[in-house]
């Protein structure tokens, strides 16, 4: 099986998926953990978390508005799919541009620093209303971060009857059904 490369392409990461093979780690970020923000706006990264981060991201990612009042951090290596799907995006309608612009507008980097601590940035902390703490949900390849006053709003709104059709339906016809 073949690796992914970093960096989103150039000749050496082409080389390195050409000819270096290597099994294939799924890295899955998965579970939720809460964390305090301190006054530079500042959080430590979930140790977990960071057992399961690709070496492909170096510790990079990037932070953006969520489709909801949450952030999305997407490792660095995992962005590059993010930008290659929008990248399909046709300019050349309404719809194109406005997808485009209103979710890589509000893309910035981060890195974490030596204690393992992201900086989020004021714009992005104050949309999801984030203030103190911060709840961190693995979502597969990328981590949703809430404030928990609004995640637990969120999952108030969510009667189980409702979940349960939503899984259905992401998950194919009949998956839990009672006597299928």
């Amino acid at each position: 099986m073949w690796g992914k490369v970093g960096n989103c392409g150039g000749f050496f990461s082409l080389y390195k998926a050409i000819i270096i093979p290597r099994l294939v780690t799924l890295h899955s970020f998965k579970g939720q953990y809460e964390h305090s923000i301190d006054a530079k706006g500042r959080i430590a990264f979930p140790a977990k978390m960071r057992k399961v981060l690709s070496p492909d991201a170096q510790e990079r990612f990037v932070v953006v508005r969520g489709l909801e009042t949450c952030l999305y951090l997407y490792p660095d290596n995992e962005w590059c799919d993010v930008e290659n799907a929008l990248s399909k995006a046709n300019n050349f309608t309404r719809t194109g541009r406005i997808a485009k612009r209103n979710f890589l507008r509000y893309a910035e980097d981060a890195l974490l620093d030596k204690q393992h601590r992201l900086a989020l940035p004021y714009e992005h902390t104050n949309y999801a209303q984030i203030n103190g703490k911060a709840v961190f949900i693995g979502m597969g390849q990328y981590i949703e971060i809430w404030s928990p006053d609004i995640l637990a709003k969120v999952d108030a709104d969510l009667d189980p009857s409702t979940f349960e059709a939503i899984f259905e339906q992401v998950m194919g016809d009949g998956f839990g059904s009672d006597g299928e």
